[in-house]
């Protein structure tokens, strides 16, 4: 049956081409789209976004816009369910909706070995607490920018020394540059040594983090900055809410797709039945079953659909493999990677909608009267 169906697909290349292509370009899309719904989940799900609040100055959005006491940290440090506090200062050459964003996080060195799951695959950690100037990249921007352990990286005003490159088990991390506190607090002629632009928290595992996050704020609510203290998942939800309504809108796109490719691919199919309902009129003439044409028919839109939607799959998890792409807004951002899930998700959702793309014309051929099936002209 195999022979037979890919020698039918043969007969008109052209055709079969054609399909193929605008099925791969369609399940491409697809995948694109799949894959920033998995990156916004993975920057809102994991466990740190869940057992780790982030303290910022009240009604300030961009970074730049937060300014809050060091000294916080001290406070927050005594309330119960409190195990650590890492002072942040960050810069972001963009608070706006941007592909190309750069944000650098400032922080004592010892603290950001501690608390941030990060693996140095070239440089050290020790010439990273050693100088003032030092940075360490996380590698997909050290991709994107071209950059390697000892180059100098300037930019908005700000020049680092690369000290250091780094993966990490979160995605959204290796689009990061790190730097000491000091170095941000003092770059481009600021004097703001003992302000931060946030504090993280990190929780016990006994601890409620809604109850500390209440502490947290009633604390330092007679301190010299207001602040609102969230859980940190839902922190950048609320920072990349208008990314999070795009990736929403766009999740219907993916819909859209999965819809054309039904539709060329079903047609597809009823012309070649059509080009042969002698053929299959033949046939049964000669014994074939009918559950047997139509199992000759799924086959067919079955293989066309998997060939382009592999096809596509395959191209798009190579792209966001290699690319390194991210989406970033007020110094969050998303991280676009392939992952088994989207492969699969992606190779499935192509052999379903074969499947469902051959129903009505291998019910027509089952149902076919040979009488005037070889009538037909």
């Amino acid at each position: 049956m195999l022979g037979y169906v890919l020698k039918t697909l043969l007969r008109h290349r052209a055709r079969t081409l054609l399909t193929v292509s605008g099925t791969a370009v369609a399940m491409f899309v697809f995948c694109l789209v799949g894959s920033m719904q998995e990156g916004l989940a993975r920057l809102t799900t994991s466990s740190d976004a869940d057992r780790s609040l982030i303290v910022f100055q009240e009604n300030r959005f961009c970074p730049t816009s937060s300014r809050l006491p060091e000294d916080y940290a001290d406070e927050i440090r005594k309330l119960p369910g409190v195990q650590d506090v890492m002072p942040i200062q960050v810069w972001t050459n963009n608070c706006r909706a941007s592909l190309d964003i750069v944000v650098f996080n400032g922080a004592a060195p010892e603290l950001i070995r501690k608390n941030r799951p990060l693996i140095l695959t070239a440089g050290s950690w020790e010439e990273f607490a050693a100088r003032n100037d030092a940075a360490i990249i996380g590698q997909s921007v050290a991709q994107r920018r071209r950059l390697q352990v000892g180059d100098q990286f300037t930019i908005g005003g700000l020049s680092v020394r690369i000290v250091g490159i780094f993966r990490s088990s979160v995605a959204s991390e290796e689009n990061l540059i790190y730097t000491s506190l000091a170095y941000l607090q003092l770059a481009q002629g600021r004097n703001e040594a003992g302000l931060v632009t946030q504090h993280e928290v990190v929780l016990n595992e006994a601890a409620d983090a809604v109850t500390v996050a209440r502490e947290i704020d009633k604390t330092l609510k007679s301190g010299p900055v207001a602040t609102t203290t969230r859980q940190k998942g839902a922190f950048q939800v609320s920072t990349l809410s208008d990314l999070v309504d795009l990736i929403g809108f766009a999740h219907w796109l993916g819909y859209a797709c999965v819809g054309l490719v039904l539709s060329l691919v079903a047609t597809t199919t009823v012309m070649s039945v059509q080009d042969r309902i002698k053929e299959y009129a033949v046939l049964q003439t000669i014994g074939v079953r009918p559950f047997r044409t139509m199992r000759l028919v799924l086959m067919e839109s079955t293989i066309l659909c998997l060939a382009g939607g592999l096809m596509g799959t395959v191209v798009a998890a190579a792209i966001l493999g290699f690319g390194g792409f991210t989406i970033g807004a007020e110094g969050a951002m998303i991280a676009f990677r392939p992952s088994t899930q989207l492969v699969l998700s992606g190779t499935l959702m192509s052999a379903f909608v074969g499947i469902l793309a051959g129903i009505a014309p291998a019910v027509q051929v089952a149902t076919l009267s040979i009488v005037t099936a070889l009538r037909h002209e």
